[in-house]
């Protein structure tokens, strides 16, 4: 029992429960209490991201020598690959069920109190930044062979590993609390959820079924059993579906991944870290489905085959260059919202209210499907012989 109490899975449903119940139970004063802490919590584990990104891309590119390149782009074409084919499903989906839909969309939220007081912690470098500059100094370092500099990527590394393991994942579940206690006392846990009920759940019915599709091609791919991936991921489902960024759930992502027993340890602490900021299927799949609703609804027509293709391959490109933030993917696209499907004010309106409810989901399909990603290019190391590299494993 006591191993239950502590594991993290049960204090991150037991922060969403609690955050629940207080947010329908506290009053206005006692809110800005807890939007003051959340905002700081939140300003702490933002500042490690960068951090995070740098500490375990930069070293494992060092460590994989001459197949460094290579190895990126493979990564770089799988993501793309991923978010493509989760969209034209998405759209599919969207030809065969919208029309069907009786979408409601009259449903109002409160604004939540402003903080007492704000606590501004700065990251040291935009995230997008800390994944060029990872990526960048590793490869140099394995160019040039510094010896110097991969030595202090290693310990680098290992600093990192301890600010994850004593400071994120500690504050995680407190942080995940805050955030339900919010959802709860602004009412979109009560109000505008069931507004959008149907298509949001249409929406997770196909997270699960482009992350079995995922896993079932790299386990085909790799001959190993995915299931052993998977299994482990839970609480980085859990804490995805409350911190709505696939890089704050980045350090519970990794301690899932190296439970694995089929994921090399040096594919783990190279993919899982690129992927969370370029592979962000969940959210494409989200976003083509919710565009052809709105879509729907305010012209009674869903946009051209052609005019969805051209759509879904140009935001494949925007997702790898999104942020893995809360909302990223569809803020990196809103150019091609306007300009490609011509939505206006209201319709990007309605777009970023409708993704902000269910982006906590389709964060949690972006993480989960990274281990499937990771997978496969175990699968692409073994295949074409590519040694292992012996490397840290995180253990929290």
């Amino acid at each position: 029992m006591k191993k239950l109490f502590s594991s993290l899975p049960f204090r991150l449903l037991f922060g969403i429960a609690v955050g629940i119940i207080l947010g329908l139970l506290l009053g206005e004063g006692p809110m800005k209490v807890v939007v003051s802490v959340k905002n700081v919590l939140s300003q702490i584990i933002m500042f490690c991201v960068p951090l995070v990104i740098i500490g375990f891309i930069a070293p494992s590119i060092t460590k994989l020598g001459a197949n460094a390149s290579k190895l990126l782009g493979v990564a770089v074409i799988l993501a793309y690959t991923s978010s493509v084919l989760a969209a034209l499903m998405s759209t599919a989906a969207g030809y065969a069920l919208v029309p069907k839909l009786a979408i409601a969309t009259d449903a109002t939220v409160r604004s939540l109190p402003e903080d007492i007081f704000a606590l501004q912690i700065p990251q040291i470098m935009p995230v997008m930044s800390a994944l060029a500059f990872a990526l960048l100094i590793g490869l140099a370092a394995t160019w040039t062979k510094s010896e110097f500099t991969i030595k202090l990527l290693d310990e680098f590394q290992k600093i990192i590993l301890d600010i994850v393991k004593k400071v994120i994942i500690p504050i995680l579940p407190f942080y995940i609390a805050l955030v339900f206690c919010g959802l709860a006392w602004d009412g979109t846990v009560t109000k505008q959820f069931p507004a959008f009920l149907q298509i949001i759940i249409i929406v997770m019915i196909g997270h699960f079924v482009w992350m079995a599709i995922l896993y079932g091609i790299a386990g085909i791919y790799s001959k190993k059993d995915p299931k052993e991936v998977f299994k482990h991921y839970g609480p980085a489902y859990l804490t995805a579906v409350g911190t709505m960024s696939s890089a704050a759930t980045l350090s519970v992502a990794l301690e899932c991944a190296h439970k694995s027993k089929v994921l090399r340890k040096d594919m783990v602490d190279f993919g899982v870290p690129l992927f969370a900021n370029i592979h962000l299927c969940g959210s494409v799949l989200t976003e083509v489905f919710f565009c052809m609703a709105i879509n729907y609804i305010l012209n009674g027509t869903l946009p051209s085959v052609g005019t969805m293709f051209l759509f879904c391959f140009l935001l494949g490109i925007f997702a790898v260059g999104a942020p893995g933030v809360p909302g990223g993917t569809v803020m990196a696209s809103l150019g091609i919202v306007v300009s490609v499907l011509g939505f206006g004010d209201a319709g990007t309106g309605m777009l970023l209210a409708i993704f902000a409810l269910q982006d906590s989901f389709g964060t949690a399909c972006n993480v989960t499907g990274d281990g499937a990603l990771t997978l496969i290019l175990t699968g692409y190391c073994d295949k074409h012989k590519i040694a292992e590299q012996k490397d840290l494993q995180v253990e929290l």
